[in-house]
């Protein structure tokens, strides 16, 4: 059930994240064709300058004609500041293009991890190699070196010996072999609390919870590949 609702959560997260995009980028490109549209024609002034020019052919008199070019210079300059704005826009909508793009390659890579996050859920840790080093007091989990206490040796090493032989232990069992009693003169939760004492040395929660499994109504296990494991 649980693995159902964790399924179908990421499910609608990746057509949630899919459908932002699609809107963000329809946005951005509505609002880039309504902004170049509503812009003013670089040369509208030039233009309007010109009909001045064709409409007053009499003017003659050397004060308007200075007015003129000085109306004439002034719509070059227009029309120079309005194409450096096309410009300048034109930069930001390719920079908001770009981190958009970034911000797609980002969220892919979340939902990859999130996907890679439910196989780990499903189908625990891929351990290539567990071994149990009691005389350093260390693990070496695919190569990552872990120290451990003495009592949480004692603790995995039993956890490793019974997968070996496809069981798995209660804590009255786990208790029971390492204290060296009989498991049913001994107390489910002292094994318990070894195994909660392991979780917390080995530190990172994702590896502890999903490395050592609590199977409902029957113990604990390790839920790794029984030939992998190795002890010295």
């Amino acid at each position: 059930m649980n693995t159902s609702s964790a399924t179908e959560a990421r499910e609608i997260g990746n057509r949630i994240v899919v459908a932002g995009i699609a809107a963000i980028v329809l946005i951005l490109a509505i609002a880039a064709i309504l902004l170049f549209i509503n812009l003013p024609d670089a040369n509208a002034f030039n233009t309007r300058v010109e009909q001045l020019f064709m409409e007053n052919d009499n003017l003659t008199s050397l004060a308007e004609i200075k007015l003129l070019e000085i109306l004439a210079g002034s719509g070059t300059a227009f029309s120079d500041t309005l194409a450096s704005y096309r410009f300048v826009i034109f930069v930001l909508l390719v920079f908001a293009t770009a981190m958009l793009i970034a911000a797609v390659a980002f969220l892919v890579m979340l939902i990859a991890l999130n996907r890679r996050m439910g196989q780990i859920e499903r189908k625990g840790i891929e351990v290539n190699s567990l071994l149990i080093s009691r005389d350093q007091k260390a693990v070496y989990l695919n190569n990552f070196e872990f120290k451990l206490t003495e009592a949480a040796i004692e603790t995995l090493s039993v956890l490793a010996e019974a997968r070996m032989d496809d069981e798995v232990l209660s804590g009255a069992e786990i208790e029971g072999v390492i204290s060296g009693r009989d498991s049913a003169d001994c107390d489910e939760a002292a094994g318990a609390t070894r195994i909660k004492r392991l979780r917390d040395t080995l530190g990172n929660q994702m590896i502890s919870e999903l490395l050592v499994k609590n199977i409902a109504r029957k113990g604990y296990m390790l839920a790794i590949d029984k030939d992998v494991i190795r002890m010295v």
